[in-house]
């Protein structure tokens, strides 16, 4: 079985033109034809955490928003949300509280696909070195001590400069971290700020950051994706 996934902070919708157009965000996703999506930046701040993805726009697309909010015109938890391709089984969705200075967490969903049971976290960590690895050993907690163990994807705005220095150090044993090149900024990308790790029972046969006229316009950040077959 093989899936494409992929992480976008979204930056609220506003490109690198200071123009909020959800139309085109929903126009890069597109471009990426992927089956899982992590989104970033995805909510308001404050008020009411609207979505900057209007509800009504998402319905038109492949995928809809694993049921993660806390309001009712939210589709994300603390920015961050899941979307998932509609033929593709939710068995169960939550938000993850990580330990933080600001508001940061974490939205989960275990997926049923051609009867495999698969596990996909996203996440928006800390600008602080030593939050962002109290945050990651908080979701690898997370995962060891879920009722079952399943095939994991774990991605999102990691906030993190160093390619394998950090935090992202905390992901060893069964966690490959993809090399999938630099995200940030989307002009001029010089940071690989935006990640994909997975468990042991998947091998990758593609990683990439997506670069394209609409993606470098349409947020600060480009997207990553990477194409995942079971393999165990």
């Amino acid at each position: 079985m093989q899936l494409t996934f992929a992480t976008y902070n979204i930056h609220k919708g506003v490109g690198v033109d200071g123009k909020r157009d959800p139309e085109r965000i929903i126009s890069v996703l597109r471009e990426l034809h992927a089956d899982v999506i992590a989104l970033q930046e995805v909510d308001r701040r404050f008020g009411e955490r609207e979505s900057v993805l209007p509800k009504a726009m998402l319905e038109e697309t492949p995928w809809r928003a694993a049921p993660v909010a806390r309001r009712s015109r939210s589709i994300g938890w603390h920015g961050n949300a899941l979307l998932v391709r509609k033929d593709i089984v939710i068995e169960h969705a939550e938000p993850l509280h990580l330990p933080t200075l600001e508001p940061r967490g974490a939205v989960r969903a275990d997926l049923l696909v051609e009867g495999k049971k698969l596990r996909v976290l996203g996440m928006h960590l800390d600008l602080s070195g030593l939050l962002r690895r109290e945050q990651i050993k908080a979701i690898l907690r997370h995962c060891d001590r879920c009722e079952t163990t399943s095939p994991t994807v774990l991605m999102g705005d990691l906030n993190q400069w160093g390619r394998g220095t950090g935090a992202v150090r905390e992901f060893t044993g069964r966690w490959r971290t993809l090399a999938t090149g630099n995200s940030f900024p989307s002009r001029r990308p010089l940071a690989p700020l935006d990640r994909i790790v997975h468990s042991d029972e998947w091998a990758c046969s593609h990683a990439t950051v997506h670069h394209s006229a609409l993606a470098v316009a349409a947020s600060d950040h480009l997207p990553v994706r990477a194409t995942l077959e079971l393999v165990a």
